[in-house]
């Protein structure tokens, strides 16, 4: 039984590469849901949504702080501020997940706690941290296995981000950079670029470098204190601000209308809270 369980998670990983390097279809995971933040998420809309998400009272969940730097994690050493920020909600079971060595990540012990989450929670910070960390191991395949059980991967700013297949502001030098020495996200939607702190940092028109090299790639951005829940191919948009979509259409609501756009265009638009969009078909859901 356990053999048969990694032989499917292996599977699932390598379809998920092997699918995101061959197809130009946007695709979102085909059992459990994502939670993608923008950044700045208050708890009190995102903590209560991820624990419905994750079971209730019930749930099971990891706690993934990797993506914050080596300064502000001494400050928490232990992570009590983490785990009180979570039993504030009642959460039975929290436990956090931390290497910087891809090796350890690689280690049966280290995803001991991921085999039975139904929950996983990935802080903010840089996410090319968390590609260093966890890209292609262990702890990588055990992320896919979360949603296998029908389970919820939650993010918000570089946990967000992560969260696509194509990793924007990976570079290590600067978060300016849109296109950086890593550009490989865990790929839990593929075909996709994921930013964040859109409006906040006034970045609604970054994503335009993406996507004019890679314009095959759908661009989402999300602002502070706004997100997506995701099942399957659709999302719905939560939160108090908005979420820019970068899909070569122009849509309006009022016009009830979708316009093509040339490639080289630089439109987007945006959609609000409990508005749904396709992800495989490209259009918004009304």
């Amino acid at each position: 039984m356990k053999n048969s369980y990694y032989l499917i998670l292996v599977l699932l990983l390598f379809f998920s590469f092997f699918s995101n390097n061959i197809y130009s279809q946007t695709t979102g995971p085909e059992t459990g849901t994502l939670l993608i933040i923008g950044g700045n998420a208050s708890d009190n809309i995102y903590i209560p949504i991820f624990k419905k998400l994750a079971g209730g009272d019930n749930a099971e969940i990891v706690i993934i702080p990797t993506a914050r730097d080596d300064n502000s994690l001494e400050q928490d050493a232990e992570f009590q501020q983490l785990l009180d920020r979570f039993n504030k909600y009642n959460f039975k079971k929290v436990s956090i997940l931390h290497t910087r060595d891809s090796e350890v990540a690689q280690s049966q012990e280290f995803v001991e706690n991921l085999r039975t989450a139904s929950g996983v929670w990935i802080q903010g910070g840089r996410q090319w941290r968390l590609a260093d960390s966890y890209l292609n191991t262990l702890t990588h395949l055990e992320i896919y296995g979360v949603l296998h059980r029908n389970g919820v991967i939650a993010g918000t700013s570089a946990g967000a981000t992560i969260q696509g297949s194509y990793l924007a502001r990976g570079d290590t030098k600067a978060n300016t950079i849109m296109m950086g020495d890593h550009e490989e996200g865990l790929a839990l939607i593929k075909n996709i670029a994921i930013d964040q702190h859109l409006l906040a940092r006034n970045r609604q028109f970054d994503m335009f470098e993406i996507t004019n090299k890679y314009p095959e790639l759908l661009g989402i951005g999300l602002d502070e204190n706004t997100g997506i829940i995701v099942k399957g191919n659709i999302f719905e948009v939560v939160g108090d601000h908005y979420v820019a979509v970068y899909d070569k259409t122009r849509w309006s609501a009022e016009r009830d209308t979708i316009i093509s756009l040339p490639n080289n265009s630089k439109e987007f638009y945006f959609l609000k809270t409990g508005e749904k969009y396709d992800m495989l078909n490209r259009k918004v859901i009304e």
